[in-house]
């Protein structure tokens, strides 16, 4: 990925250093070309299935709603199991001719789509925004990321290769295909309402699959314009549809992906708990699953680490997106030795450069969370911890609506709720450790197995540490990793199967196994 860098919003070298960490937003990013439409034009009160936009059969609609100030923004098709199962019934006769295109066909048409994302970002983001509550700076740089998983699978389409195996038995000969698995059932998150549909749909479709996809109900409108622009990059009817339901319809959308006969595969990004569910359910026709669920992402700081460099990576790890990442750092971990230090550098630099707003504000870096039940989980972990002994650095309550100040707990231990639950939220509690051995197993003793972040200078500490957290991804000296180049998915409970990067693909083709014989 290019780098980053946002001196059109912070103008101290302090806060372009850290927004540069922090946001990730593509250097010289370019206006927007000639063509380039009004946020407005992408909001779309249709569902989207066979390459045309329709209502739910029950006529029925929900209320999408802008987190930052309550404001109802539009509505969508409120679908239920009937409008999901006519939607797998168009992506299934269209898999009879999509798995029969080339790879090079496939790769234009990908690369084609993230070309108009490109072309639209800044639009996008806006929407985005509206929906989602995250900063602009940071819905372009969602934008930037999910265009790269278009621009990534369009070329990784075209390096799916078979094998030829040395025969034991000479009139044989032993080969291996890679074929597409079929009709894909997805189901989104919120949180990044445009990066988790390219980095499913876009490796499904450069497989060869058609797929049918749910988005959260809060965020349904990112979708939608992924929808529009797909067909405008000339993506065949019925390769790509979206079903929308409310809350109330989720389940039975979502229990028809799991056990529909004609869907061979699902992907589902949201919390283990659901997961969970899917996974049984997905049981009854033995589908193939890849699962993203939640983490307890440890972030731990040794005594021989660049202390400022810590700090600044904590505020990437634990502030973007308000907290509300799976690799989110949920657990920091500080030597005893350098903890009072790291404590008051972490507190200052979250006063000195985080603001709550409106997305769209200027300068804002802080939106909303994403209702109001995730503020009051919020607000129980703090008081749980106040009420067992920690101390607020920073930061510490509601502010009205859904916003929660970035906060900063200190003395923080094991048995507290901030430190055993995914916070999803703005708090960074701290604990105090000793020796290497001993926050390792901390870090570990938890059935979460997404992310784990630690800062050292120690080259063999280094190697130890990194191959003995128990998670799927590391990050070293880094609080932000996850490119659309590299794989990303969990250990333990956070998840089966892996997305992104040459082996995100994989997750999409089947492997057969062909026997010539007679020769």
């Amino acid at each position: 990925m290019p780098t980053f860098a946002a001196a059109k919003i912070f103008r101290s070298a302090s806060r372009h250093r850290l927004y540069s960490t922090f946001y990730k937003i593509m250097d010289n990013l370019a206006p927007p070309k000639a063509g380039a439409r009004a946020a407005s034009s992408f909001v779309f009160d249709k569902a989207f299935v066979n390459g045309e936009w329709v209502a739910a059969s029950s006529g029925k609609t929900f209320e999408v709603v802008n987190p930052a100030n309550g404001k109802v923004i539009g509505s969508v098709p409120d679908m239920d199991a009937a409008d999901t199962e006519k939607a797998v019934q168009v992506a299934y006769k269209a898999f009879q001719s999509w798995k029969e295109t080339t790879a090079k066909e496939r790769a234009a048409l990908l690369r084609r789509w993230g070309e108009l994302v490109h072309e639209n970002k800044e639009e996008l983001a806006k929407l985005l925004t509206s929906e989602m509550g995250k900063p602009l700076a940071e819905s372009v740089g969602e934008l930037n990321y999910g265009a790269g998983f278009l621009e990534l699978f369009a070329e990784e389409a075209k390096r799916v290769e078979g094998d030829i195996i040395q025969t034991p038995i000479k009139t044989r000969r032993l080969l291996v295909l890679k074929q597409p698995i079929g009709v894909s059932g997805m189901i989104t998150p919120w949180n990044f309402p445009n990066a988790m549909i390219t980095r499913k749909a876009g490796a499904a479709i450069a497989a060869g699959c058609t797929v049918v996809l749910k988005p959260a109900e809060d965020t349904p409108y990112s979708a939608l314009a992924l929808c529009d622009l797909a067909k405008q990059a000339g993506i065949p009817a019925g390769v790509l549809n979206v079903v929308t339901s409310s809350r109330d319809n989720a389940s039975q959308v979502g229990k028809v992906l799991c056990k529909s006969p004609l869907v061979t595969k699902l992907s589902f990004t949201g919390s283990t708990f659901v997961g969970k569910l899917l996974l049984e359910q997905c049981a009854s026709t033995v589908k193939k699953v890849s699962l993203e669920l939640g983490g307890n992402a440890p972030f731990i700081v040794f005594p021989s680490a660049d202390v400022d460099a810590a700090v600044l990576g904590a505020m990437g790890a634990k502030f973007r997106c308000s907290g509300q990442t799976c690799v989110c750092a949920n657990r920091f971990y500080i030597h005893e030795s350098i903890y009072d230090e790291f404590v008051q550098k972490f507190g200052a630099t979250v006063e000195k450069e985080l603001r709550m707003g409106d997305g769209t504000a200027p300068g804002t870096t802080q939106g909303p969370l994403i209702n109001k039940k995730a503020v009051e989980k919020i607000e129980a972990q703090v008081q749980d911890a106040v009420g067992k002994g920690a101390k607020i650095v920073c930061g510490g309550k509601s502010t009205g609506g859904n916003f929660f100040e970035p906060t900063v707990l200190k003395g923080v231990t094991d048995d507290m709720r901030c430190a055993k639950e995914e916070n999803f939220g703005p708090i960074a509690g701290v604990i105090k450790f000793k020796t290497e051995d001993e926050v390792v197993a901390l870090a570990n003793a938890t059935s979460s197995g997404l992310a784990g972040y630690f800062y050292s200078r120690d080259l063999g500490q280094i190697w130890r540490v990194a191959e003995r957290l128990e998670t799927g991804l590391v990050g070293v000296n880094e609080g932000v990793i996850s490119v659309p180049d590299a794989p990303f998915g969990g250990w333990k409970e956070s998840g089966l199967g892996r997305e992104g990067g040459r082996y995100g693909i994989d997750e999409y083709l089947e492997i057969k196994y062909v026997c010539m014989g007679g020769l």
